[in-house]
């Protein structure tokens, strides 16, 4: 099963932090994909840009709406992801909360939808 680790947290904490302190987090982040890696779970991951770049897009009677910025205002955004593949939940929730992020903001786990085969 896939599980996507959404990683969500304050960007005001980010901007606040010296430029060492960033730099041990980045160090972290290495860690923990190396984890996952070393694990045989990592299929994937990125870190976003921060949310003045987002654009949401809705289409409202057929017309295409654009809005600055995420749909929520909110103080924890997403910051980026791993898309890992584990035998069970508790295993995804395992690896979760070796996340970083999990210490100053929050994880959230959530199942790849399986799809059917295209025919």
């Amino acid at each position: 099963m896939q599980y996507l680790i959404l990683i969500y947290g304050d960007p005001a904490v980010a901007a606040n932090m010296t430029e060492a302190e960033g730099r041990e987090v980045v160090g972290e982040y290495f860690a923990y994909t190396q984890g996952l890696e070393d694990a045989g779970v990592f299929l994937g991951g990125n870190p976003l840009e921060g949310t003045d770049s987002a654009t949401t897009v809705r289409v409202r009677n057929g017309e295409r709406l654009l809005t600055d910025g995420p749909f929520a205002e909110t103080r924890e955004v997403l910051g980026g992801y791993y898309l890992i593949e584990c035998d069970s939940l508790d295993a995804a929730l395992e690896h979760a909360a070796a996340c970083p992020g999990a210490r100053a903001g929050s994880i959230e786990v959530r199942p790849v939808m399986a799809m059917p085969a295209r025919t």
